[in-house]
């Protein structure tokens, strides 16, 4: 927890920088697929957060909130590159994620298939699966409903499954 009489408030930052950064970058690159933009979407969500450090009560609440916000941040940008270019398809990142199981190919054909989700269903998942949240936490950071959430993940393995076996159909011609 961070207490506000200890230390300056660059003090403060930096240590909640240095405790939360890391897993929301990883929570932003997830969704977006793109390092560069991860990094910089977790700066500005730390800008963001950082002036509202006041109304928090609980270092607990700051984890929160920062999710919240970069899943906020994300989901706003795509909606500006929706509303501005069009629905552009993604490349996958130009290095998979790593991982102890399975081989590069794989990962990559399930994390290209990750990234043709809708953004809500691959938020869901990517909560879901690397984040480990319950549907309870998922509905709390995507701002739905749990049964909503619990739907989106549901919808999003459906979607995966099928491209998944069209890639292994595919493979195999």
């Amino acid at each position: 927890m961070i207490d506000e009489g200890q230390g300056s408030s660059a003090e403060r930052f930096e240590e909640l920088y240095l405790r939360y950064a890391p897993a929301g970058f990883r929570l932003a690159y997830l969704l977006t697929g793109d390092r560069a933009g991860a990094e910089d979407i977790v700066h500005d969500a730390f800008i963001r957060v950082v002036g509202r450090l006041g109304h928090l009560r609980t270092g607990i609440a700051f984890d929160a909130y920062l999710r919240r916000t970069i899943v906020n941040l994300i989901k706003n940008g795509w909606r500006h590159r929706a509303v501005v270019h069009g629905y552009s398809e993604r490349q996958p990142p130009t290095t998979p994620i790593p991982s102890a199981e399975g081989t590069i190919v794989e990962r990559d054909i399930v994390w290209r298939a990750v990234l043709e989700l809708p953004i809500q269903q691959r938020t869901a998942i990517v909560l879901r699966f690397y984040e480990d949240m319950s549907a309870d936490d998922i509905a709390s950071v995507m701002g739905c409903r749990p049964g909503t959430a619990r739907s989106l993940v549901s919808r999003g393995m459906a979607s995966l499954r099928s491209e998944l076996e069209r890639s292994i159909d595919a493979e195999r011609s």
